[in-house]
């Protein structure tokens, strides 16, 4: 069968639902494109860091490759290879001010590592001087610019550089292939000497004296290789050098960094350097579950410092305690509104939405003004004579002043669920079953309450995801004992700056939000769950 245009028909009618998905996709585009931007990018970069830790192989590249073949269990620090590689990776990072953030994210995991990269940091500038002073003794020109830009860079760059007229980008230095081959430790180090200069200082390496680790990695290449040969003008300068580079003064650049501070030869520090080296790991989520990542693979925490389990397992059980108790209150308040005569009913409701009109921030210290042993509810049970003055309730930081000002501030998220479901539940299906013997109770039980549980259901899913989220509340009123795992995890990100172990809570506490959903689905059916209507 064919269409007016002589397409198929099934051809035709294909084609005009592809238009319509089109149609409808490009209405919503505009909010699909703000939600992906705003909501779903930032959430998605957030839970990234939880196993994000470029930082390391990043920051000192160099020590990384050395200390990958070090083994722990020997019981000693790494060779001096390992700390010659670390000279040269912290000069570049404190030049770059990285040394602090890297010294920070170790410092997650052992405690101390923080103040040692900060203090090496203002004193690595000193190591591979002693070279420095004897090449400049042997020959002025090692001490000259110009000397080290004819000896490293490629005569392209160079011709580049003198044509640049000193607006714009000065060119990226670029190593001559010559020298990379004959003295591949000065040209790495020099280059990056090189690119840090000209990014972070704005300064010209053919203005610039190198580092003294330049100088390091140069006694080492000539040491490694004295019969180099570099062609150019500097022949007869390397030649000599090398010669001569055999009886030079060796520095110890692993005493001087034991001489910085004695931890760099403590194998703890090394062993968290090597554990966290990888660009990705683990570690966030096994300190999120009370574990810590080592050597020899997870294992527990001090037990003194094992608290995100309970934290977790808090957090769930008083977010079901609250939503428990939001059903109770919340169900009968519920009914009224849906069965008082509108007047009654419309009063009712102001008083329900009231709260909203008022801060959550004053609400929560309203509460803990009130639940305090001096406050208006212990002085009312007190002068009542339900409790005696010298053993008042204890009602705030603890679990139980959370629950109490958790239920009044979500208790409305239950109500107004429960309300639009029963407000569609005609006032003739109770009358109906009471004209056929039932009693009032099994009226409602058997009539009544089955077309009330879409509500009930509503509100559970509201009032619970709320809940276990929260943090202002538990923070004020919970004290050490009513905090849940949403508060460590804002402390993280605004106070110690973990950013890394804040998104892996965050991504347990989706994971559980999520199976949970999951089993409520299948064992209620989301299907069965109502706004009214």
């Amino acid at each position: 069968m064919l269409a007016a245009d002589g397409r198929p028909l099934k051809a035709s009618l294909n084609r005009a639902l592809r238009r319509q998905k089109m149609r409808a996709l490009m209405l919503i585009a505009p909010l699909l494109i703000f939600i992906l931007i705003t909501f779903i990018i930032p959430i998605g970069q957030m839970l990234f860091r939880s196993v994000e830790n470029q930082i390391v192989s990043d920051t000192i590249p160099r020590t990384v490759d050395a200390v990958a073949d070090w083994d722990a269990d020997a019981g000693d620090a790494p060779s001096e290879a390992v700390f010659r590689a670390l000279a040269m990776d912290l000069m570049i990072a404190v030049e770059e001010k990285k040394h602090t953030r890297l010294g920070s994210r170790l410092n997650y995991e052992t405690s101390g590592i923080s103040s040692l990269f900060r203090k090496s940091g203002r004193r690595v500038d000193d190591i591979g001087e002693v070279y420095a002073d004897q090449f400049i003794a042997l020959d002025e020109a090692w001490e000259e610019p110009a000397t080290w830009v004819t000896l490293l860079a490629d005569p392209d760059w160079i011709a580049e550089q003198a044509a640049w007229n000193g607006e714009g980008i000065e060119p990226a230095f670029v190593v001559a292939e010559q020298a990379r081959d004959a003295l591949p430790q000065t040209a790495a180090i020099y280059a990056d000497f090189a690119a840090t200069i000209r990014d972070v200082d704005g300064d010209s390496p053919i203005e610039e004296e190198p580092w003294n680790v330049v100088y390091l990695a140069l006694h080492e290449d000539l040491t490694a290789n004295p019969q180099v040969e570099i062609d150019g003008p500097l022949t007869g300068l390397v030649s000599n050098a090398a010669r001569e580079a055999q009886s030079f003064e060796r520095e110890d650049v692993r005493a001087a960094f034991a001489h910085i501070d004695d931890d760099w030869l403590d194998v703890e520090v090394w062993q968290t350097i090597q554990t966290y080296s990888p660009a990705f790991t683990s570690g966030y989520f096994l300190n999120a579950v009370d574990l810590q990542k080592s050597p020899d693979g997870p294992v527990w925490q001090p037990e003194n410092e094992q608290i995100y389990l309970t934290l977790f397992w808090r957090t769930l059980v008083m977010s079901l305690t609250i939503t428990f108790v939001c059903v109770l209150l919340g169900y009968p308040v519920a009914w009224l509104l849906a069965n008082l005569p509108a007047r009654k009913a419309n009063l009712l409701m102001i008083l329900v939405l009231l709260p909203f009109w008022t801060s959550l921030l004053v609400r929560t210290s309203a509460w803990k003004v009130l639940l305090q042993q001096q406050g208006v509810i212990n002085d009312t049970l007190v002068w009542i004579g339900l409790v005696v003055d010298d053993n008042r309730l204890a009602l705030i930081n603890n679990a139980t002043g959370t629950i109490i000002a958790m239920t009044h501030i979500l208790l409305p998220f239950m109500i107004l669920p429960l309300y639009s479901v029963m407000k569609t539940i005609p006032p003739s299906y109770l009358r109906a079953a009471k004209s056929l013997g039932a009693t009032n109770w099994t009226a409602f039980w058997r009539v009544y309450f089955p077309q009330s549980v879409p509500g009930i259901g509503a509100g559970c899913i509201l009032v619970f995801i709320l809940a276990i989220g929260y943090y202002i509340t538990p923070e004020i009123v919970g004290g050490t004992r009513g905090v849940f795992i949403s508060n460590r995890i804002a402390y993280h990100i605004s106070t110690s700056l973990n950013w890394g172990l804040a998104a892996a809570l965050g991504a347990i506490l989706l994971a559980v939000v999520l199976i949970l959903y999951w089993a409520y689905d299948r064992i209620v059916g989301i299907d069965n769950v109502k706004l009214g209507g």
